[in-house]
């Protein structure tokens, strides 16, 4: 659920490719179970929209920051064949030849990024397919039917089998462009036609793709087995209750959902962005209850793009890699052990914790350091044993 903002190219970065044949390239990148493997924490993600605040580099520099990024396929220089774009299902030549350079760019930036095309399938813009199609969802009246009021698009027929058909071929040929290594489908539930929608993609990507579908804060027992990640968009995060149900949907898809398993929890802000406390909470839960990625972004609602977010300092790849599961303290918050460092997250509605540790470590939060540390209610901290 999004405005898809367009994102030019930067050149001049210079490349790690060796061109072996026309449209091909040979990369020396890790594969891509390695790049979830060995990265270190926090890791963040982008879902479509990018980081505002970072003044004086280039727009893939600051892509790059992030450690998996979804967007339209057009983002990675990916152009569909045919006049009518959501009829296509093979790319232009060319594009497969810049999208792997692109590919090849990011990589080199950041060697642990994850690359995942939306392919939409639940609704899109007026001229994704020709008026009238018979893929166009029509309503009672006969008229098309409204997906998305926000952002005027309409509903996609993905009931047809036919439809499926085409969207699983689409998926496909992203994936085999050798430009990104998954998909994203958003509006995800449970339901007959979604199962089969989801086996098709499964079947047309093949057993290595990802596959990232866009749940909320809910979960989606029928066709977890061929999702890898869910992208958590948690559009309710006012009350005890919301993160309660945020967490619980976060263990229960990182225990469920199929492997290499890529969860993406994003919480918005109620005020500003400026809302440090429930950046830190969204963290540091993402930290304590998953080996996934996080997001602390804008509210759909504001009339500019959505996802878009500022880059924070308590990003920084502080943490190494985990040691161990988090596990819920006795006074109620979570707690996490890391090559480098603690992260602890104390949920709203609970009392203040109080982090206690044998030797000084200092607190991110707040800049101190100690070795007792006192953390409200709604926040989170990472805790480093490097003090200097």
């Amino acid at each position: 659920m999004h405005r898809v903002m367009l994102i030019l190219a930067v050149s001049g970065l210079a490349a790690l490719a060796l061109a072996v044949g026309p449209g091909t390239e040979k990369t020396a990148e890790k594969p891509l179970q390695r790049r979830i493997a060995e990265r270190t924490y926090p890791s963040v993600f982008q879902a479509w929209n990018p980081a505002e605040n970072v003044k004086g580099e280039s727009k893939l520099v600051t892509v790059a920051r992030h450690d998996l990024i979804f967007h339209g396929p057009g983002f990675f220089g990916l152009r569909w064949k045919g006049k009518s774009y959501g009829l296509a299902t093979a790319l232009k030549d060319e594009s497969i030849v810049a999208g792997r350079k692109r590919r090849t760019k990011l990589l080199k930036l950041n060697p642990n990024l994850v690359l995942l095309a939306e392919i939409r399938y639940r609704d899109a813009w007026k001229g994704f397919l020709p008026a009238g199609h018979k893929w166009w969802m029509r309503g009672r009246d006969g008229k098309a039917a409204p997906g998305w009021a926000e952002g005027k698009f309409l509903k996609l027929d993905y009931t047809s089998a036919d439809y499926r058909a085409h969207v699983a071929a689409r998926c496909k040929a992203v994936v085999a462009s050798g430009v990104v290594d998954g998909v994203m489908l958003d509006w995800w539930r449970d339901d007959e036609h979604r199962l089969a929608l989801i086996k098709a993609v499964r079947a047309a990507v093949g057993e290595k793709a990802l596959i990232v579908a866009n749940a909320n804060d809910r979960t989606t027992p029928k066709t977890a087995s061929y999702i890898n990640g869910y992208f958590m968009e948690c559009t309710r995060s006012k009350t005890p209750a919301d993160w309660k149900r945020i967490a619980r949907t976060l263990r229960w898809s990182e225990h469920n959902l199929r492997k290499p398993r890529v969860n993406c929890l994003e919480t918005w802000f109620h005020k500003s962005r400026r809302d440090l406390h429930l950046m830190r909470a969204t963290t540091t839960l993402a930290l304590t209850h998953s080996d996934g990625y996080c997001l602390f972004g804008d509210p759909n609602p504001l009339p500019t793009p959505d996802h878009l977010h500022d880059w924070y300092p308590f990003w920084r790849r502080s943490l190494g890699r985990p040691k161990a599961k988090g596990r819920k303290r006795d006074d109620g918050a979570w707690q996490r052990e890391f090559d480098k460092g603690t992260a602890v997250y104390n949920p709203m509605g609970n009392a203040k914790a109080t982090v206690v540790f044998a030797t000084p470590y200092r607190s991110l939060r707040t800049g101190k350091a100690d070795r007792t540390h006192e953390l409200p209610a709604c926040d989170g901290d990472i805790y480093l044993r490097n003090t200097d």
